[in-house]
């Protein structure tokens, strides 16, 4: 299995993160602080859902955290640049879409979103920032109607750094910085605001330079630009 280049993007989504949660005095938790060998329950089921769907897992999804949950964590932590451990702490669960910075109010709300606005006009910058509005609009419409859909991790980080999801979490264009006049703010604000020019499309992808054989089994709803956006 190749390794991943996600040390950066990792540092990345925990700094935006934390920075929002130490502001409002918010913290990280969500269905547990971390999942260990022994514990039993509908949280583990989950992750073992979650490493079955990203190709770590092939035991039974029965939420028994076993021997072979421990061995899938290690793979799944290995590729994502994680410290080694076969325990699903804060960090592992963070990035799989299991754990989230929560709190209460109006200003959580805003900082949230804040961070959301962040993080989507990134992934925009990273895959789209030479694409015209409505196609940059679009892609981070396809993150968010991953977030809605059972198959994918339940948060725009968990999405986003889905193994193997993006090519510019790969390849680190993630991390380029967003040019001052770039629209990728606005389209990432446009699509948090609703806008989906893709009808619910949950994958998009460039027909001439897309080397997966299995993406064009899907059904092709749209083209924008350069991408297919399709279900």
């Amino acid at each position: 299995m190749k390794k991943l280049k996600f040390i950066i993007p990792l540092v990345l989504v925990f700094s935006i993160l934390a920075a929002v949660a130490a502001e409002h005095n918010y913290f990280i938790t969500g269905l547990a602080s971390s999942l260990k060998p022994g514990d039993r329950g509908e949280e583990v089921e989950e992750l073992q859902l979650n490493l079955k769907n990203w190709g770590f897992y092939e035991g039974d999804v029965d939420g028994a955290y076993g021997w072979t949950t421990f061995r899938s964590i290690r793979k799944y932590q290995e590729e994502c640049g994680l410290p080694v451990s076969g325990i699903a702490d804060t960090n592992t669960l963070l990035t799989m879409g299991l754990t989230m910075v929560v709190g209460s109010g109006e200003a959580y709300a805003q900082a949230r979103r804040t961070s959301n606005v962040q993080l989507l006009a990134r992934a925009i910058n990273g895959e789209a920032r030479g694409e015209p509005y409505t196609g940059q609009v679009a892609v981070g419409a396809v993150i968010l109607n991953r977030t809605r859909d059972s198959r994918f991790p339940k948060t725009i980080a968990g999405v986003i750094y889905q193994p193997r999801a993006f090519t510019a979490v790969a390849d680190g264009q993630i991390n380029v910085p967003i040019d001052p006049k770039s629209t990728v703010v606005k389209a990432a604000r446009d699509a948090l605001n609703g806008w989906d020019p893709t009808n619910g499309c949950v994958y998009y992808w460039n027909p001439a330079t897309a080397t997966s054989k299995w993406i064009w089994s899907r059904k092709i709803v749209k083209k924008i630009g350069k991408h297919y956006f399709g279900k």
